[in-house]
């Protein structure tokens, strides 16, 4: 199978390694990686911001003459018209700048990177977003069109980048190769330990809820406990091969003796704020898990109960329309002030709550940037 070079992800440390698991990571330094951590246990109470600000970087869509708005609560700021010879560019991925302020002090994280590096590094330029400002890097799930920008976003800012940045990330699950299943099966990319490395990232396991950067948690890896359904587009190779890929003795045990699997994203992890006097800003990134697990993990493991807004992909563009109806009533009982569909949500569910719940729903476009708290 051939493999795309511009993948991502960075070193590694394990904490609590016995003698098989600390053999299986030496072996990896001498594959290129490091040693990963284990990211700080989230304690209660979890995190509070005075301000947060969402920036769409990558996304699929993009409207130039769309205004700058206040929309109840939330300052929207476009991007506008371009000058003249440049612009923002479009495609299937996403990627997420966000800015939070606690008091004097602030914090700027990246989740996700989009498809490509140079979609990536063309929009943090032009929505002049510092690489060397970046505190946290987080990567959602182990799927190209959010880790595809990585490898080349560190490439053209290694010297720029701090040291020892995080990365974060819901497990060696990320690290496996990976086929799309949909048609004809076709290679889907893998995380590069050695570029990662290379790039003195520190990559940090966040399978459990942990706190990112003093300002954010992560729901770490979330439980199906509604009606969603987890669909499987892509399929996962276990173990190294031609010294790539995840290590068997690190997956969950019901996967250790596999070779292909069908994708269950058990590593996906949405990234949340807790919003000073709003609630819980959730950024789901693509749900693959479901929207509705994703926001309910948060509030389970926060005790938070009030949620500010959903933002992120909802993968509802391949399921049918009752199960999108199904999933809009869920949400409509979770009651967010907003919600904010981007990526993989498909226009069914965008047109269904802009319709049923026009003062909820927040158009989005690649460039806008979404201003939460007072």
């Amino acid at each position: 199978m051939s493999q795309f070079r511009e993948s991502d992800l960075s070193r590694r440390h394990v904490l609590c390694a016995g003698g098989a698991a600390m053999f299986g990571y030496l072996v990896a330094g001498l594959l290129g990686g490091a040693r990963p951590t284990r990211a700080q246990a989230l304690s209660a109470p979890v995190p509070e911001v005075d301000r947060l600000a969402v920036r769409v970087v990558t996304d699929s869509y993009q409207l130039a003459i769309a205004p700058n708005v206040k929309f109840g609560e939330v300052d929207i700021q476009r991007f506008g018209l371009p000058p003249a010879g440049k612009s923002l560019l479009g495609e299937f991925g996403l990627s997420m700048h966000v800015e939070s302020r606690r008091g004097d002090e602030t914090r700027h994280m990246l989740i996700d990177f989009g498809f490509t590096p140079e979609t990536l590094n063309n929009n943090l330029a032009m929505l002049r977003i510092a690489p060397e400002d970046i505190d946290v890097l987080v990567l959602s799930h182990g799927h190209y069109d959010h880790f595809g920008g990585l490898v080349g976003f560190l490439r053209a800012n290694r010297d720029k980048l701090r040291p020892d940045l995080p990365l974060y990330l819901g497990g060696e699950e990320c690290f496996c190769t990976r086929e799309l299943t949909i048609g004809t099966p076709q290679n889907f990319g893998y995380l590069d330990r050695k570029a990662l490395a290379d790039a003195r990232l520190k990559v940090v396991f966040a399978e459990a809820p942990a706190v990112l950067g003093g300002h954010a948690f992560t729901t770490g890896q979330i439980p199906v406990t509604t009606f969603e359904k987890v669909l499987s587009p892509t399929r996962m190779t276990v173990g190294i091969h031609d010294g790539v890929g995840c290590y068997a003795d690190k997956l969950s045990e019901n996967k250790r003796t596999a070779t292909v699997i069908p994708d269950d994203f058990a590593h996906e992890l949405a990234t949340c704020f807790n919003v000073k006097g709003r609630g819980l800003v959730v950024l789901t990134s693509c749900s693959h898990r479901g929207v509705v697990n994703s926001v309910k993990r948060a509030v389970d493991i926060s005790g938070i109960k009030k949620v500010h807004a959903v933002v992120g992909g909802f993968h509802l563009a391949p399921h049918k329309e009752e199960y999108v109806r199904e999933t809009l009533a869920a949400l409509k009982e979770i009651n967010p002030d907003y919600i904010i569909p981007m990526h993989c949500t498909g226009e069914v569910f965008i047109d269904m709550v802009q319709r049923e719940m026009p003062n909820t729903f927040i158009r989005s476009y690649t460039g806008s940037r979404y201003s939460f708290g007072a």
